[in-house]
């Protein structure tokens, strides 16, 4: 990662009573103090422009949230897919489509430094720092992409938790599939992201 790119740039920052309704670990959060000063993740947005693509960074450090593995609030696009890779340490990105709270489809892509991800249109998704050190990620998406934070918010996060016994279903959800997990991308494209993003 390139430290002079986000030299003098301000972050937003998740802090953590904003991601209390996405929380597994709902007593830990009881236990902390003041979750409105316990920083996330911190996101640092139009780094870079391509027409009408905008170029992000965001870091994730490796605060265990009690039993559950650091990660993203998560949300949904409209219409738009999102480029993404791993800068420094090791990821989660999550994925899951469906109805509700009847999910017809989850996945997860394990990536480490150099691996690269697209999330597809029409997918609810999170990332999650599956490490012990900070994830530092880099994503590309269209400057008109919309967020929905909202899904997650209302069934207390994804179908699945990631968590120190591994992965656990989300009760809140109706219908839970089997969790697939699939590779980063390979190929030409790696090379062309990597052009992007180094």
């Amino acid at each position: 990662m390139k430290n002079d790119l986000l030299k003098n740039k301000k972050p937003e920052i998740r802090f953590l009573n904003e991601m209390q309704p996405v929380l597994y670990d709902q007593e830990w959060f009881k236990k902390i103090k003041k979750p409105e000063k316990f920083a996330v993740y911190y996101v640092y947005r139009g780094l870079k422009r391509k027409g009408d693509l905008r170029y992000d960074i965001t870091i994730i450090p490796g605060k265990m949230f009690g039993k559950e593995f650091p990660k993203t609030k998560g949300h949904h696009h409209f219409k738009t897919p999102e480029l993404i890779r791993v800068l420094e340490g090791k990821a989660f990105y999550f994925a899951q489509k469906g109805t509700g709270n009847s999910i017809k489809e989850s996945y997860v892509v394990e990536a480490g430094k150099g691996d690269v991800v697209i999330i597809p249109t029409g997918y609810d998704h999170l990332t999650i720092n599956a490490g012990k050190r900070k994830l530092v990620m880099a994503n590309w998406i269209s400057t008109k992409a919309k967020y929905d934070y909202s899904f997650f918010d209302r069934l207390q996060g994804a179908c699945y938790y990631y968590t120190k016994n591994g992965w656990i279903k989300n009760k809140n959800y109706k219908k839970v599939p089997k969790l697939n997990f699939k590779k980063p991308l390979k190929g030409q494209v790696v090379k062309l992201v990597n052009t992007l993003t180094s």
